[in-house]
């Protein structure tokens, strides 16, 4: 399970279990609730700083993916070689399990690529005909 997920549950998880400790308790439901909220937040920074821990370097690992992927990316659009052969994943697979703007990206449609449609395989064609029919079959 994601650390994300497994905070987040345990987070509500401990806010249940105050605000049903606190039930008998004659205060408005409200009033309960917040105490509720505070209670399980103060409960969580040490019950939970291991969970919260790995949650944090789950996040620190995908940002650090996304920034290197950015600079690659950079780098390939300012004529680098390298960082473009080295992520290179717009590969032509022929099937269309990837989304419409990939895929006429991929065909060179820009037109259908800038408006989200997708060109149609079009057998050798330039692919004129499938962005005039609008997304149709042939």
């Amino acid at each position: 399970m994601s650390a994300s997920i497994k905070y987040t549950l345990g987070r509500l998880g401990l806010f249940v279990v105050v605000f049903v400790l606190l039930l008998p308790v004659p205060l408005n439901l409200l009033v309960k609730a917040m105490i509720a909220l505070v209670a399980s937040a103060g409960f969580s920074y040490f019950l939970l700083a291991r969970w919260r821990n790995e949650m944090a370097e789950q996040l620190a690992g995908a940002a650090d993916r996304r920034r290197a992927e950015k600079n690659r990316l950079r780098a390939a659009l300012a004529g680098d070689e390298s960082a473009a052969a080295a992520g290179d994943r717009a590969t032509p697979t022929g099937d269309d399990t990837a989304p419409a703007s990939d895929r006429a990206a991929l065909a060179g449609d820009d037109t259908a690529a800038a408006s989200g449609r997708a060109a149609e395989p079009s057998g050798g064609d330039d692919g004129a005909d499938a962005a005039a029919s609008n997304g149709k079959a042939h």
